[in-house]
């Protein structure tokens, strides 16, 4: 039994294929292999930005920010005003003055700054003090300065004491001054729109203002004021009409690709007829 168990296994072994011989290594005696110089200068250093490892790139996280409440209506406000058909009236304050013209009004509007109340309550102590001694209390010349105020404004409008009307393009709600451009049209008193009520408000001392009013210019700033007001009324009064077009209507760049792909097929379907 012993016998013939050996003689089986043996068997068994010569009739199992044999394993593949591994194929000999190519020789490398007739070609010579380039060998990589290693530039001691420049290291490479891969990085890793695993959990603990390097510092991850700056990516713009913009969009994944949770933006204030005031800030998130200032953009929709935006967003809806180049969407939807604009009515001319409201469409007429997205067009500011140039930025040089509206470098040389903001000059002259400091230059006639109301004064503060600290500078107020000083000026009044001064006269009450000199009045109470027995003395005559100093009568100078009425001061020059601008005029705010939307109703003091309008006032001086339909007086014609106002020499050129300075408006903010956004004020909300903007039907606080939605009329006083047709007002000064129809008075004959220069006006311009400007970016800012901020701006316009830090003139006076103030958050923020409306509208803003120049009613008597010094004789150093004649001609300089002069020029601005001719500046003004060619570009404002006297394209009255020209200003006053529809706005907005101006959609997302994914709409106005699916415009231009259904454009596209009736064109094809327009041409394939042609061809029948």
């Amino acid at each position: 039994q012993e016998g013939g168990g050996e003689s089986f296994f043996f068997s068994l072994s010569s009739i199992m294929p044999k394993a593949p011989k591994a194929a000999a290594a190519p020789t490398t005696s007739g070609k010579k292999v380039a060998k990589k110089e290693d530039n001691g200068l420049f290291e490479k250093r891969s990085k890793n930005f695993g959990v603990g490892n390097n510092v991850q790139p700056k990516k713009d996280m913009s969009r994944f920010v949770k933006w204030p409440k005031n800030v998130r209506l200032q953009r929709q406000r935006r967003i809806l005003y180049q969407r939807l058909k604009v009515p001319p009236t409201i469409a007429q304050f997205t067009r500011s003055v140039d930025k040089n013209t509206a470098t040389e009004i903001f000059k002259m509007l400091n230059k006639y700054r109301p004064e503060t109340k600290e500078a107020k309550e000083e000026r009044l102590k001064e006269a009450g003090a000199t009045k109470a001694a027995g003395g005559a209390a100093v009568q100078g010349k009425k001061p020059m300065f601008v005029k705010c105020g939307i109703n003091h404004i309008a006032t001086l409008v339909e007086q014609k004491k106002a020499t050129m009307v300075v408006i903010a393009h956004d004020v909300d709600p903007i039907e606080i001054v939605l009329w006083l451009p047709a007002l000064c049209r129809k008075m004959d008193v220069p006006y311009c729109i400007v970016k800012g009520k901020a701006r316009l408000g830090q003139v006076v001392h103030k958050k923020n203002a409306t509208s803003l009013a120049f009613t008597g210019i010094r004789k150093e700033d004649d001609g300089a004021f002069s020029k601005l007001v001719d500046n003004v009324r060619s570009n404002f009064n006297d394209r009255g009409e020209e200003l006053r077009r529809w706005g907005g209507g101006i959609m997302g760049a994914k709409s106005q690709e699916k415009t231009r792909q259904k454009e596209r097929a009736v064109a094809r379907e327009a041409a394939k007829r042609m061809q029948v």
